[in-house]
């Protein structure tokens, strides 16, 4: 069968290319293309464009780059046509994604979600035009089923692809001593995998780096980010900048520094303490103040439905509250003891599906019968 997936950013890549070779197991004559990066190609998938390039994230900075967004999805509608896939198979990136999803399904065109747009935090009646649009919903969170219930939507719950991401990962042996980090001593930064996100996280880096010189702080590069985004950090004595190794990193860390995301579920599966961060424009964070209406912004906490992990948002992101907390999970053993036996009851609730298998059987399965 033929497949064209397309994922907008870094953890789909990372999904999507799992559930490729889940697909590939199943399906002998299974071709994919679509759009995605190194991960999703490296499993088997012809690139069309590659993700990096849609990877806008906050209302201003998609309303600046909307003629760019446009061209692309353009493309990528006639290249659907012209392939005349068995599936469309979208991964996350609502904004992209659910145009396509219009599309297609205006074109005949059989439409499978895996890993469900946030609707549940804004927008929740965009689950009509999922209703109406998608095929069969994959979801990755545990709640979700009971959200779409409420609209009459029966989706499958897979598990979470994270669970399956680290139990199937390669610890390098010696990580540590290879760069000569001690743990007890070194606190893990993941400053995202979107420019904008790097952009303005890394003065953050440099001040809280400077307030704290007894900790080493790693920062986790990714390798689709050009080196320059990072150069203010090449000054800082006790911060170290390490590309990919990010399972490692956070292993050999005693707290970490995250912006919200997929980071933060795969920090709390690692059984690190974490303070979440997250910083965008004043316009963009203004709209979301008037649009959000779940609690909490990190995945942790809202599965939960408590405050696990800290949240430091827009003007609470300071160097002073961002230190307190740090020291608090080092130093307090109390406080470290707490937030781990909640990411144990975190774990509890994601369920250990390998949620890949799961999705692609299912997939399969629909896609066989007709359905």
């Amino acid at each position: 069968m033929k497949y064209y997936l397309v994922a907008g950013e870094r953890s789909g890549d990372l999904h999507g290319s799992n559930l490729i070779r889940s697909l590939q197991a199943l399906d002998s004559e299974a071709e994919f293309r679509g759009i995605g990066g190194r991960q999703m190609q490296e499993a088997g998938l012809t690139i069309v464009i590659e993700y990096t390039k849609l990877a806008f994230m906050g209302f201003w900075e998609v309303f600046t780059n909307i003629f760019t967004i446009k061209r692309y999805l353009k493309q990528t509608r006639q290249d659907i046509l012209d392939y005349k896939p068995d599936v469309l198979v979208l991964i996350d990136y609502p904004g992209f994604n659910m145009r396509l999803a219009r599309f297609a399904h205006e074109n005949g065109l059989r439409v499978y979600y895996y890993i469900s747009p946030k609707i549940w935090a804004w927008n929740t009646k965009r689950a009509f035009k999922i209703k109406k649009w998608v095929d069969r919903m994959f979801t990755i969170l545990p709640f979700e089923k009971g959200f779409y219930k409420q609209y009459q939507v029966d989706v499958d719950y897979v598990g979470n692809p994270v669970c399956d991401a680290i139990d199937n990962f390669s610890f390098e042996n010696g990580f540590a001593k290879n760069r000569e980090i001690a743990p007890e001593s070194t606190i893990a930064v993941l400053p995202g995998s979107r420019r904008q996100e790097v952009r303005s996280f890394v003065p953050q880096i440099v001040d809280i780096a400077a307030s704290m010189p007894e900790y080493v702080f790693t920062v986790s590069k990714v390798d689709n980010l050009p080196h320059e985004l990072y150069w203010p950090l090449k000054n800082c004595d006790n911060v170290k900048v390490i590309e990919g190794y990010t399972y490692d990193i956070l292993k050999n860390s005693s707290a970490a520094i995250v912006t919200s995301g997929t980071a933060t579920l795969e920090t709390a599966v690692l059984g690190v303490p974490q303070v979440v961060c997250y910083k965008t424009s004043k316009l963009t964070y203004w709209i979301a103040k008037k649009l959000i209406k779940v609690p909490y912004i990190s995945l942790v906490n809202l599965i939960m439905e408590k405050e696990v992990v800290r949240e430091l948002i827009q003007d609470e992101l300071n160097t002073k509250n961002l230190k307190a907390e740090l020291k608090t999970m080092v130093e307090n053993p109390t406080q470290r003891t707490n937030m781990i036996s909640a990411y144990d009851q975190l774990k509890e609730k994601l369920g250990r599906w390998n949620a890949s298998d799961k999705a692609a059987n299912l997939m399969y399965g629909y896609l066989k019968s007709g359905g």
